[in-house]
């Protein structure tokens, strides 16, 4: 397996892996997905080539020519990055290629920002999720923010935060 920065060309083929790993039935084959929470698309073609840009790296997960997952990388100046978008084809969750992407992500935040601290939101209701970072090193920060697309009902975000090594 491989992660590297996407490119354009990417794009057309990471938004059905984006869209497999959140949404609508086939969602439902991993354990990380939000079909039971939100319906519709999770993002589109310009909102991830938008996450080529600036201060922003979006990493894949490849084997060989066929994108396994992806995550999202963005600096938030002051030694803050944000990780978002993680995903994993569902098909292929609970095997390591998350855990993968995240280290990837850290060292990003790292090695291309000067982050010494990387933050993340996840649907309050998620536990299990929320359980999965909190043992990769991640601490509840206590702050809830609204969930960015207004539902009925509201669903909230967990902000989880990690101190990143040197």
């Amino acid at each position: 397996m491989e992660i590297r920065p996407a490119t354009p060309a990417d794009l057309s083929r990471l938004h059905p892996v984006v869209e497999r790993a959140y949404r609508g039935d086939s969602a439902r084959a991993g354990w990380t997905h939000e079909a039971d929470l939100v319906s519709g698309e999770r993002t589109d073609l310009e909102t991830l080539r938008s996450l080529l840009d600036g201060d922003s790296r979006l990493l894949i997960a490849l084997d060989e020519d066929t994108i396994l997952g992806c995550v999202n990388v963005a600096n938030r100046g002051d030694g803050l990055a944000y990780l978002g978008l993680l995903c994993v084809d569902p098909q292929l969750q609970a095997g390591g290629i998350g855990k993968q992407l995240v280290a990837a992500a850290e060292a990003t935040a790292r090695d291309s920002f000067a982050a010494t601290r990387i933050e993340m939101t996840v649907i309050e209701r998620r536990a299990e999720l929320i359980a999965w970072y909190l043992r990769h090193g991640y601490a509840a920060s206590g702050e809830i923010r609204p969930f960015p697309v207004p539902l009925d009902p509201p669903l909230s975000m967990t902000v989880l935060v990690k101190q990143l090594a040197a």
